[in-house]
Formats: C-alpha cells, structure tokens, sequence
C-alpha cells in the first residue's frame, strides 16, 4: 500500500513539472515574437535649440567708481591727563560719560592752594628781581657818569658795573619765566575740554587725590571725522589723479548717500600687513555720521571711453559670462570687471566688440559652439 501511494505522488510531480515546462516554453517564444514584430520609428526632424535670455549691451563711456569699506573715526580723540597732583575738588556733570561738551568746558577741578602760594611765591621773586635790575642800573649810570665827569677811561666793564646789570636783568628773565610756569600750573588745576565732542569715559571722583600724569576723562571728537580706505593696487590705478581736494561719496549698506567727504591724501606708502593702498578722507560736516560706523567709501575714478554695462546675473561663478554670436551659438569670455553699480556690473569692452548679446541667466548646461534659440529682455 505505501509502495502505490508513493508512486502515485511521484507521478503527479512529473505532470505539474511538465505543464510548468510547458507554460515556460510559451511565454518565451511569445516575448520573442514580440520583439521581433516591435516597429522602431526613427525621429527625422533634430530636437529645437535651447531657449536663451539676453540682453544687447553696448559700448559706451562710463566714470569708474572705486568702491571701499571704512571705519568712521573721530580726528580728535584722548585720554586727558591731569598736569599736577592733589585732591580733586570737584566733578562736573560735563565730565560724566556720554555727555557732549564744547572746546574750553570745564570737567573736573583740582585743589588749587598750593599752586597759588607758588604764584605768589614767583610774583614776589619777579618784583625783587625787577628791584635788584633798578638797583644795578643806577649804579651803572653812576660810574659811566663819573667817568665821564673826570675825562677818564674806565679800565674795564667791571669798572662799569656792566657784569652786575647782566646778572639782573637774567634774574629778572627767570623769574618771569617762574612766574608763567606757577600760572600755568594754576591754570592745569581747572581740566578743561580742548575740543568739542562727547566724554566716553571717567576715571576720577571728587574727593580723590591725583598725581601727574593720571587719566581723568576719555573725550571723542563729534564734529571732524575722518576715515581710512584700503585698496588693492588694480583698483589703485583706476583713481582720478590728483586724488588731494576730491570729493567722494559715502554710503550706507543699502546705497543710500549718508555724507561727502573730502580725500585728504592717498597712497605714500603701503600697508605692512595687508599690503594695500591707503586713501584718507575727512569729515567735516558729519550729518548723521557716527564715530564707529562701518561704511562704504565711493571714490572718484577714471572714465573709460570703451565699457559695457551688463546685468549683475550674467556673470558666473567662475567669473566669466556667456553671449550668443552672430551666428545664433554660445560663446564665452572673462571680463575685465572694473566696478559694480547697483545690480549692473561695468566691465571693459572686449576688443572688437560694439555690442553683444549677453545671457542674462547663464545656466551650467551651456557649452561652447551650441545652437541656441536666444530671446530678447528688457534691461
């Protein structure tokens, strides 16, 4: 029994594995059929050239504008320092920090007794010096006449009472020289404000005792400004010469005019660390200027009598642009790039070239020689 029964399963396996065979064989011979009856249609007409965007730039003059970043800082700054020593009297509300004061405001006062006995003390050597000057040319005129009363000739200026005048009237220099120092000292006493502008800093308090030489006040000028731009030696040679006297134009971060300012001097020397030009201009009607804004500085260049202006998109990031020739395909070129206006880029005209039509959006598909289709933009 178990034997029939075995032999019946392998029987049913040998049919199920012949009908798979058979189903197998019919699905390939049907793929390939297929194939072989597929019609392959081929494409007579090319695919259409690529749509370009441009924009036809010409040649024109254009004034170069050489553009640099600066730092506003104050032309007068310092750290004011008492000239004598003692106690400070007093401290005026002037000399607190973030107050404006004008030239010649007083700040703070230092005891002042001392120095008036030295004053004192000097006047009175000045008016015995003045004394002992009277007394020495009374007794000069007093030999000459009685040299003179008996027709003799004086053996020597000592004879004169000459040295002795001398000495007096140098005595008399000295004191009044003694005189002027004790008077400057009194006048140190009173700090005052050598310029106008705005306290930054105190370091003293009333009741406090000073010497010579110690830090009272930190004063920042408000009304003169003056500013350092640096450039490199490409942007160097695009400047209008002379630079001294000229005006440049000073920005803010959006473009908008925020002052003139005046170019003082440029160049002279390079920078030891970053090796660039120096341009210094000044301030004198600072505006809305601040000490420590950070602004763009436009100064006056050279007019180049062959540029282009071409949209600022057109150049790409390897810093070169692409135009379509005349006979409808893709070129491209670097530029000599001379500055950036707005959102326009002034390069200089390559030569031979009257105009060109430049691909405003460029795109990294592009390649020399290929067939485009280009597309007239407003710019």
């Amino acid at each position: 029994m178990e034997d029939s029964a075995l032999r019946r399963l392998a029987r049913r396996r040998w049919v199920w594995l012949a009908l798979s065979l058979a189903v197998f064989s019919g699905v390939v011979f049907y793929l390939a059929t297929a194939v072989d009856t597929v019609d392959v249609v081929r494409a007579e007409s090319p695919l259409p050239a690529q749509l370009v965007s441009i924009e036809t730039v010409s040649v024109s003059p254009e004034t170069v504008e050489v553009t640099a970043f600066a730092e506003v800082r104050p032309q007068w700054s310092a750290e004011l320092r008492t000239a004598v020593s003692g106690r400070v009297v007093e401290v005026l509300d002037s000399a607190l920090a973030g107050e404006r004061v004008d030239v010649d405001t007083t700040l703070v006062t230092i005891e002042d007794s001392r120095y008036l006995a030295d004053l004192a003390a000097a006047q009175l050597t000045l008016d015995e010096a003045h004394l002992a000057l009277w007394r020495a040319k009374n007794a000069a005129l007093v030999a000459r006449r009685e040299y003179e009363r008996t027709k003799t000739k004086p053996p020597n200026k000592l004879a004169l009472k000459l040295p002795q005048l001398g000495i007096a009237k140098s005595a008399v220099a000295a004191a009044r020289a003694r005189v002027a120092a004790a008077k400057r000292q009194l006048a140190d006493t009173t700090i005052t404000a050598p310029f106008s502008g705005f306290v930054t800093e105190r370091f003293v308090s009333p009741g406090q005792i000073v010497s010579a030489g110690d830090r009272i006040v930190k004063l920042a000028d408000n009304t003169n400004f003056e500013l350092t731009a640096e450039l490199g030696r490409k942007d160097w040679l695009l400047l209008k010469r002379p630079l001294s006297g000229q005006s440049a134009k000073v920005v803010d971060q959006s473009g908008a005019l925020v002052v003139q300012a005046r170019i003082r001097r440029g160049g002279g020397f390079l920078d030891e660390t970053t090796r660039q030009y120096k341009v210094f201009l000044e301030i004198n009607e600072p505006g809305s200027v601040l000490s420590g804004d950070f602004l763009r500085v436009v100064l006056p260049g050279v007019t180049v009598p062959a540029a282009m202006r071409i949209p600022a998109s057109s150049l790409t990031q390897k810093g070169y642009i692409w135009y379509v020739d005349d006979d409808g395909r893709l070129q491209r070129t670097t530029p000599k790039i001379l500055f950036r206006r707005h959102d326009r880029i002034v390069i200089e005209a390559p030569q031979g070239s009257e105009t060109l039509r430049i691909a405003t959006t460029p795109l990294a598909s592009f390649l020399p020689g290929q067939k485009v289709r280009p597309k007239k933009v407003e710019g």
